[in-house]
């Protein structure tokens, strides 16, 4: 039963994104919500220049429908509501911002730093009303150990790291979509085998919207996810980690993005110290594209990588 649920749930969300489209991009397309492109990337990026972005919103929006719809209404809930709408948020103010300037670049980081600390505390906060385990389970082998007060340092830190790997990730057609609804998938797995329908549900519900928002969002893209889609996906996958007790799993669950975020900052430790880059362009993806694989090609070969972590991850949590 919480199986047919759960697929339902991931139905529900997909057919919810894929009626949004066609509403929301032609309305973005009138308010002139258009991506701004960075001049120092690829050149055949360039063209892409005005396609609609902030079209996270169809996500948020499909995976709190469904979830409303399906999930438990209880603090577990709640908090993962909080950890992807609230990111999802800062997210939006950030597109916003671009937008209104006519810039790459939105928030400041010390703004975007600031507002992902606040909904880390109210998370964490949260999670001390529900009484959630402070322990840290190493995978595989079974290990546990308390860390005490210092697991909401923790968590805050796994939440603004998720988010903003998360968010280098997200800079091809397709190319966040599909790697995080195989993420989510795999914790929609680890939450059933741990008995916990209501995050799988969660999962369920965010694999559904990304999926139907890959239906626009496939090469050639015709509107992108913006920060507000691809902080509000690292916050929801932060805060399923956490509840799922498979926080460390995370960073093979998520490599991808663990990845992506590592050749960022290889490239600027690189650059400041030594004056040269490791990379033609970071985050890594505009590395392959730099060396001239075509976009499609570097996005189907992160999915493999990403299917094949969460395989492993899955093989490593003992549930396949």
């Amino acid at each position: 039963m919480d199986f047919q649920i759960v697929m339902i749930t991931l139905g529900v969300a997909f057919l919810l994104a894929v009626i949004m489209g066609p509403l929301c991009i032609p309305l973005l397309r009138r308010l002139k919500f258009g991506q701004q492109i960075r001049t120092e990337g690829p050149q055949a990026h360039l063209k892409k220049a005005g396609t609609p972005t902030m079209g996270g919103i169809i996500i948020m929006l499909a995976l709190a429908l469904a979830v409303l719809r399906f999930g438990e209404k209880n603090i577990e809930t709640l908090i993962l509501i909080i950890a992807s709408l609230g990111y999802g948020f800062i997210g939006f103010l950030d597109d916003y911002i671009k937008i209104l300037f006519k810039r790459s670049l939105g928030l400041t980081a010390r703004q975007k730093l600031f507002g992902q600390l606040a909904v880390s505390l109210i998370v964490c906060i949260l999670l001390v009303q529900t009484g959630h385990n402070t322990d840290i389970r190493i995978p595989y082998i079974g290990f546990s150990f308390d860390i005490g007060w210092l697991y909401f340092p923790f968590v805050a830190f796994l939440m603004l790291g998720t988010s903003n790997a998360v968010n280098f990730t997200d800079g091809l057609d397709g190319l966040l979509a599909g790697t995080s609804a195989i993420a989510f998938g795999a914790y929609a797995i680890i939450a059933l085998n741990n008995s916990q329908p209501n995050l799988a549900i969660f999962c369920a519900a965010m694999v559904g919207a990304v999926l139907g928002f890959l239906v626009f969002n496939a090469h050639p893209a015709k509107v992108f996810m913006g920060d507000t889609g691809s902080l509000g996906i690292g916050g929801g996958l932060a805060a399923v980690a956490i509840l799922t007790k498979a926080e460390i799993l995370l960073a093979l669950i998520g490599g991808v993005f663990v990845v992506e975020m590592l050749s960022v900052i290889i490239q600027v430790v690189s650059f400041k110290t030594r004056g040269k880059r490791v990379f033609k362009m970071s985050p890594i993806h505009h590395h392959f594209e730099l060396t001239g694989w075509s976009e499609w090609r570097v996005v189907i070969s992160f999915w493999t990588a990403g299917l094949i972590l969460a395989g492993i991850g899955l093989y490593i949590n003992e549930v396949l």
